[in-house]
């Protein structure tokens, strides 16, 4: 057996609560967008991983992940990360030739030839400061192929509202491309409803000046101005705030397959360099 790729592992323990389904519907944004990225099979992406990072106590999302990406490739390798031995033990017997369990942290538990098209991390960077957030990013991004992508976030207990990163991976960069924000309607529509589960990087940035809190502000000032078309339900008064926040100049993605299905993406781009 060859030896992973590390020496150390990069981060520390996370209370790794997490519910069956609770990134259902990341996974079903990424079928949706990102359906060319789990299906590709070149050279270089041939074999290469999704990776779960910080799954929890339980292995449930990661096995979930599998299952449901596999819809786009069913010869998909899975392989979820954590960094507490007892968890990856609990998961060992539920690994198989396509989906495995590891230690590890931000600097991915890899085998040499190994690399990841896809990293999905959501609520862990949460539980640490602020400052370490770039650099958590740039470490993961560098075990991703050119043209990956990493999704990051946060989301509240069921995964009925979350708003996550989205960074893709360049040549010797990292494109941060702005913020999704998801909601099954269940707890109704206000722009207010996100902030608790904004990203480490914004969750404290709700300031005057700020171009976090500036968005939020003009969400809340579309969604007033588009009350109207709550009359013909929750799923239309969101779609006329993103339409709405797109006529105000911002980059909102208004394509009908996302906004019907509750993700406002906002594409708010700029470079890390790695």
């Amino acid at each position: 057996m060859p030896r992973l790729a590390q020496n150390t592992i990069d981060g520390h323990i996370t209370r790794g609560k997490t519910a069956r389904n609770r990134l259902r519907r990341v996974d079903n944004f990424l079928l949706i967008t990102e359906g060319p990225l789990l299906r590709r099979a070149d050279r270089a992406f041939a074999g290469s991983l999704v990776v779960d990072l910080g799954y929890g106590a339980e292995p449930f999302t990661t096995l979930e992940s599998a299952a449901r990406l596999r819809r786009a490739n069913p010869h998909l390798p899975m392989l979820g990360v954590e960094i507490e031995p007892e968890r990856v033990a609990r998961a060992a017997p539920y690994a198989d030739d396509l989906t495995t369990f590891r230690l590890g942290g931000f600097n991915l538990p890899l085998y040499p030839g190994e690399s990841v098209r896809l990293i999905r991390a959501f609520n862990v960077l949460r539980q640490y400061d602020e400052a370490d957030v770039t650099g958590a990013w740039q470490t993961l991004a560098r075990s991703v192929l050119p043209g990956g992508l990493i999704i990051e976030g946060t989301s509240d207990p069921f995964g009925q509202i979350w708003v996550a990163n989205l960074l893709r991976r360049a040549t010797a960069a990292l494109i941060v491309e702005g913020l999704i924000f998801s909601t099954n309607f269940r707890q109704g529509f206000d722009p207010a409803m996100f902030q608790p589960v904004l990203p480490k990087n914004h969750i404290h940035r709700m300031l005057p000046g700020e171009p976090i809190f500036a968005f939020m502000a003009a969400w809340k000032q579309a969604a007033r101005a588009t009350i109207a078309h709550r009359e013909w339900g929750l799923r239309q008064w969101y779609a006329a705030s993103a339409h709405a926040l797109a006529d105000q100049g911002y980059a909102v993605d208004t394509r009908p397959k996302l906004l019907r299905r509750g993700y406002v993406v906002w594409r708010d781009p700029h470079v890390l360099r790695l």
